[in-house]
């Protein structure tokens, strides 16, 4: 346990990174394997007080998008049964 502590406070030496004229940058292979970072990913980009740039990992979720039938069939699912529609209207009807 004592080499994983170790392997975690252990600084990343400076790596230099050189701003093409589009604005990209790439980050050295070894700092990437270092990091388990593979494939196209995204990133978060953030300015901080003091000028540094921070790269945060950002979690992306597919989003699906439901079309008109889709939704229909949703309602359908969870349309209540005409005994489940009986039993609310009976609860109901006290309260009034």
């Amino acid at each position: 346990m004592p080499w994983l502590l170790r392997r975690r406070t252990t600084v990343s030496p400076l790596a230099p990174l050189k701003l093409g004229k589009s604005g990209q940058v790439s980050i050295p292979r070894a700092i990437l394997r270092r990091l388990g970072i593979e494939g196209e990913q995204t990133f978060l980009v953030e300015a901080s007080a003091d000028g540094a740039i921070i790269l945060r990992q950002a979690g992306v979720y597919p989003l699906e998008v439901y079309s008109d039938g889709r939704v229909r069939e949703f309602d359908e699912a969870d349309r209540p049964t005409p005994k489940e529609t009986a039993r609310w209207r009976r609860r109901l009807k006290g309260r009034r």
